[in-house]
């Protein structure tokens, strides 16, 4: 092999590490110091050596870009959404990277012809800065402030700044680490909530008065587990700080009419309880898991200070449905639901309680509900995709039961929706469990047993991994690829006992279900062992990291983004970012039982002597989530024990961190280059 094409051999350290009388060697500690210059030395000699093993593909790569530019509609406008005396909007112009936030007056004749004000070029703010990305995003009730929060490092540590949008100048009041954000009433005060700057921790709620020089701190969460988010009900009635875990929750409010007023609690925290409040009149709804996993929706009245023998069941829980969330408008109760992991959304009239669901065609899609504003709208507006259909926007007339399309996310081209089809099977994992699995695949396919496969997989925090449509994945489906989506246990699709079933003591349960779902694939004749290729990221890396130690002959390659791969040691450092606070997810390794358990899991950990397939792993440097020693020293200690040729390697990207490139164009360059390696890897017909 030229010398070009070797990888990097980084340094080794002998460090042994010992808890409970175990014994670890990690000769690779030192990656740790992630600033240092051996470091920073060593990821771009990695990215070196990747960049000219992946020379060859370079071609394949530019006619990438250039396809998925092709699909995009580069000047575009969003829906606009009304708030008061205007309504806004956000466009995208050509060739620029980011969106520019604007807004027009509505008058008596309407508002398309009134002048248009831009309130933030997010091109110009990012002007000179390689990464760009805004957080928060919130108007003043009369119109006149903006605050928004942006984040110029991947870091995901946002800086609040100010706006007089009359007269376009910005404040000079910034403050750092501000992780949300809302206005109250009087249209001078905002409240925050501020991050510790070691833990990224959110954990202190303040109120800011606009032109004063000092904050007033109004709380502070003590427990680590805990993060703290304010927000204001659509009602606008009160303001709501919201601390929780990931298994508990408790609630403050305030008038949202009298900022220095004093807060109440709602409910005080309980173990393993969770819940949500909004407002009406003169109650409070909570949807609350009390007596089930899956929630319920109670009344809280607001005159008798909510103790629980006042409160009034509305939704009861339900076996057989997930109570997902709740959106609350004068006139209508939105619940958004799941039976058997298949979205819903059920309307209620809130005058006499009539009720419907809206009902919807594809095997597997994604529903939601959007955030309008204003309280009093007389219609309801959701999106609409499945893997066959793009984005939609629709308004819908609750009275009459008709939506209206506003807008599709154009896909320019030749793309025809009929040309594709979309699937919903289930695999049978070890204990008998159904494991969903939503996939798409051309139409013209050769069901022969011999298409590669492109399966995603997460399953953590109880977050659903929904059927999501992307233009960017058709350079694989016109390439004869099955791109599938396995809905493991430890994700949200089907309610809080699917995430239980995943996460601690059964945490093997999610490794199990994706290797189910690959034999599923194999004897559905889609495809056969060495075809598929593994792909998640974060948790989700772990997924991956994890299955390849378990069965890596089902795979011709993988693909591991920004991976959580060395998870003891990670999870025994409480000073990292997140660390405490994942307890409820992954356990306590100071305790010698969890540590046993993440121990015999850890990718790192169990990286041993066997063939594995060719590996793509992504990090980003200011990744505050994933540290990017994790996946550097996942890929050096893969190298160091593997017995096959297969190349792994390891981008990182120097500006960036969780989250990858910000700017569009930048992201469709790291897409094609992940798109070229599978491609390259994996060739149709091979």
């Amino acid at each position: 092999m030229p010398d070009v094409l070797r990888p990097p051999a980084p340094a080794q350290h002998p460090a042994t590490l010992c808890h409970h009388g175990i014994r670890r060697e990690d000769p690779y500690l030192w990656m740790h110091k992630l600033h240092s210059a051996d470091m920073l030395a060593h990821l771009e000699a990695e990215n070196a050596f990747a960049t000219a093993v992946m020379a060859e593909t370079l071609p394949l790569q530019e006619q990438l870009y250039a396809e998925m530019l092709a699909r995009i509609q580069e000047v575009d406008l969003s829906v606009p959404v009304r708030f008061g005396a205007w309504m806004y909007y956000s466009r995208t112009e050509q060739g620029a990277q980011y969106a520019i936030h604007c807004r027009k007056r509505i008058t008596d004749v309407g508002w398309e012809s009134s002048a248009e004000e831009v309130l933030l070029n997010e091109n110009l703010q990012a002007h000179g800065k390689p990464f760009y990305e805004v957080g928060d995003y919130e108007v003043s009730p009369s119109g006149r402030y903006l605050a928004w929060t942006e984040d110029t490092r991947g870091q995901r540590e946002y800086t609040l700044r100010l706006r007089d949008l009359f007269t376009g100048k910005t404040l000079s009041q910034r403050r750092r680490g501000v992780t949300s954000l809302c206005w109250a009433e009087d249209d001078m005060t905002l409240f925050y909530v501020s991050e510790d700057p070691k833990t990224h921790r959110a954990n202190k709620l303040w109120r800011l008065r606009l032109f004063e020089g000092q904050d007033t701190q109004l709380f502070e969460e003590h427990d680590e587990r805990f993060n703290l988010l304010v927000f204001k009900t659509r009602s606008l009635g009160y303001i709501v700080a919201n601390s929780s875990s990931h298994t508990t929750s408790e609630a403050r409010i305030l008038p949202a009419d009298r900022p220095e007023g004093r807060w109440r609690i709602v409910c005080r925290r309980r173990a393993g309880i969770e819940y949500e409040v909004d407002h009406h009149s003169d109650h409070l709804l909570l949807r609350v898991n009390d007596t089930g996993p899956n929630f319920r929706l109670v009344h809280v009245p607001l005159k008798q200070g909510g103790g629980f023998d006042t409160w009034q069941e509305v939704i009861p829980h339900r076996d057989d449905v997930i109570l997902e969330g709740v959106d609350i408008y004068r006139d209508w109760r939105v619940t958004s639901e799941r039976i058997d992991g298949v979205p819903r959304l059920a309307v209620a009239r809130l005058a006499d309680g009539h009720n419907h669901c809206l009902s919807f065609d594809d095997p597997t899609f994604m529903v939601d509900l959007e955030d309008l504003p204003e309280w009093e709208t007389p219609s309801l507006r959701y999106t609409y995709e499945s893997m066959t259909t793009p984005d939609s926007i629709y308004d819908y007339d609750p009275i009459t039961q008709v939506s209206t399309l506003l807008r599709r996310q154009p896909v320019l081209g030749d793309f025809d929706p009929t040309h594709y089809r979309s699937e919903r099977l289930h695999a049978l994992a070890a204990d008998g469990t159904q494991i969903p699995i939503s996939l798409v695949y051309r139409t013209d396919i050769a069901r022969n047993g011999n298409a590669p496969v492109w399966l995603d997989g997460y399953g953590a925090y109880g977050m659903a991994s929904d059927p999501w449509f992307s233009s960017t994945r058709l350079s694989l489906l016109d390439r004869g690829w099955v791109f599938a989506i396995a809905h493991v246990r430890g994700g949200g699709e089907l309610g809080q006992r699917w995430h239980d079933d995943g996460r601690l003591e059964h945490k093997e349960n999610s490794f199990g279900d994706y290797i189910a779902c690959a034999e599923t694939l194999i004897a559905q004749g889609f495809t056969r062992a060495g075809r598929i290729l593994a792909q998640g990221g974060s948790a989700g890396g772990l997924l991956i990291g994890a299955v390849l130690n378990r069965r890596p002959e089902l795979f011709g390659a993988a693909i591991l983004e920004v991976p959580f791969v060395d998870v003891l040691t990670t999870m025994l450092d409480p000073d990292l970012p997140l660390t405490i606070g994942e307890y409820e997810e992954w356990g306590d390794p100071r305790h010698k039982r969890d540590f046993l358990r993440m121990q015999a899991y850890s990718p790192y950990d169990n990286l041993a002597p066997r063939p594995y397939p060719p590996l793509l792993v992504e990090a980003g440097l200011h990744d505050s989530q994933v540290m990017a020693w994790e996946p550097a020293k996942y890929v050096a200690r893969l190298r160091e024990v593997k017995t096959d040729p297969h190349p792994v390697l390891l981008f990182t990207n120097m500006s960036a961190g969780h989250g990858g490139a910000s700017g569009r164009y930048d992201t469709l360059h790291e897409r094609a280059r992940q798109l070229a390696f599978a491609l390259t890897r994996l060739p149709t017909g091979a």
